[in-house]
């Protein structure tokens, strides 16, 4: 009972924590195609981690069979609809945020952001 606890305070917990860091991504991201990389984040981690905490949770029952199904569903189903919402946004005219110089970045998006190593800085 304590080791089945535990591992659904983990999965939880580490559920919550990706959910968290990709709605922080999510707000500070410039373009659709950078959010639709959070949104895969929210797909392989967050949401399935707090699926598979639940049916944890839950123990061998029906319902954490429905939520092991769900979270299948969720696996397979969420690349698919990443790429088709990226070429959806490709073919309504939609065109990433393409940086030239690395020192705009935090011109561009805030102070706080640093500004990325080139090859010939390394």
């Amino acid at each position: 009972m304590i080791i089945q606890s535990v591992l659904t305070t983990l999965a939880l917990a580490a559920g919550v924590f990706f959910l968290a860091v990709a709605a922080l991504g999510f707000r500070r991201l410039p373009d659709v195609f950078s959010r639709l990389h959070v949104l895969g984040v929210i797909d392989t981690l967050g949401a399935p981690l707090i699926l598979l905490g639940a049916a944890i949770y839950l123990g061998p029952q029906l319902a954490a069979g429905k939520l092991l199904l769900g979270l299948a569903f969720i696996a397979i189903t969420s690349p698919l609809v990443g790429h088709l919402l990226a070429r959806a946004a490709l073919e309504s005219g939609l065109r990433p945020t393409l940086i030239e110089n690395p020192d705009d970045i935090p011109a561009r998006f805030g102070k706080s952001a640093k500004p990325l190593r080139t090859r010939e800085g390394r």
